[in-house]
């Protein structure tokens, strides 16, 4: 369909070449003339006209209206001298007028019903042209735009982890350096979220390339990690980035705690759809809880942003004991929260 769309964008043909396109449209009546007179023992009579057209039409079609104009009255006039009665005159009876006026009639509606559809379709190319250059343009002013706003947010973090390094009080430091790494992730994730034509990037890959991301400049290569995600799952932004920001929290509590006095293990995320739940697990194989844990009495900053953006999302949240060793971290979202 493509290379028919633009096969037709090129017609008319040799536009910069007339006088080759007007020697082209002479040829086919001479070729029509010929067709004719070579066919004209097989013809009934009272058809001067039958192979004319075609060649009046072609010239329109091939090289524009003024080669097919010119086509049309040549193979009028031939077709006069050579086909309709008197032959070899140029004869005004009351019958060679009504011919020729029908001839003229159906070739006029012949050019001008291509001449219509060539103006047509130039100016759907040109609209086709104008769109991909605002598609491209719109695509770089929409990527620039997140490399901005990433830049930026990272930028905030980078400054708060600037300034908590001249902070004495442990707690208030603490906190300058949790809002730092929080918005520096922030900032990663908002860069992340979308594909560079502006189009939001399914979960499976998102969450694949943040994970891939916090892990890189992990110190324990022992840790080994994967994430095993249903594919084509979109969540609006207001619901992707605090999934996102839940999930690294629970990667990075585990690799504080759960992994912190060991060098390898295991750490695994797992993103389902049932049942129109949407359920993100992070399970590792480490330390696993203290008894008296209690994740909505903790006071963990961490844990406060999880539990806060999991009731934003109106999703429900638990940290527990896996089965066999370890901690899972789980989300159970609705999927109406795809609102996107």
């Amino acid at each position: 369909m493509g290379v028919r769309r633009r096969a037709f964008g090129q017609l008319p043909l040799l536009r910069e070449r007339r006088a080759l396109a007007y020697a082209a449209a002479l040829l086919l009546s001479a070729i029509a003339w010929w067709v004719r007179w070579a066919l004209d023992p097989a013809f009934p009579p009272g058809f001067p006209y039958l192979t004319f057209f075609p060649a009046v039409i072609i010239s329109a079609f091939l090289f524009g209206r003024g080669p097919g104009t010119v086509s049309a009255i040549v193979c009028g006039l031939l077709a006069w001298y050579f086909f309709i009665p008197p032959v070899h005159t140029f004869d005004f009876e009351s019958r060679t007028l009504v011919a020729l006026g029908f001839y003229a009639g159906v070739v006029a509606v012949d050019i001008g019903l291509v001449d219509a559809m060539q103006r047509a379709n130039e100016r759907s190319s040109r609209l086709a042209a104008e769109q991909r250059q605002l598609a491209e343009r719109t695509e770089l002013l929409f990527h620039e735009l997140q490399h901005r706003v990433s830049n930026n947010i990272q930028m905030v973090g980078a400054m708060l982890s600037l300034q908590q390094r001249q902070i004495v009080d442990p707690i208030a430091r603490m906190v300058l350096t949790d809002a730092s790494t929080k918005l520096q992730l922030i900032g990663r994730i908002q860069r992340q979220l979308y594909s560079t034509t502006g189009e939001q990037v399914p979960l499976n890959i998102f969450l694949r390339d943040l994970m891939t991301d916090l892990f890189a400049a992990d110190s324990k290569p022992g840790i080994l990690h994967r994430i095993e995600a249903v594919p084509g799952i979109r969540l609006s932004p207001d619901a992707a980035i605090p999934l996102a920001l839940i999930m690294a929290e629970g990667i990075a509590n585990a690799m504080e705690h759960g992994f912190a006095d060991r060098e390898f293990g295991q750490l695994v995320v797992t993103l389902t759809l049932e049942d129109d739940i949407i359920e993100l697990r992070v399970i590792d194989d480490g330390a696993g809880l203290p008894p008296d844990f209690d994740l909505h009495r903790s006071d963990s900053l961490g844990l406060k942003l999880v539990r806060s953006l999991a009731k934003q999302m109106e999703a429900e949240i638990s940290i527990q004991n896996n089965r066999s060793s370890g901690t899972m971290l789980r989300l159970s979202l609705p999927n109406s929260a795809d609102q996107g």
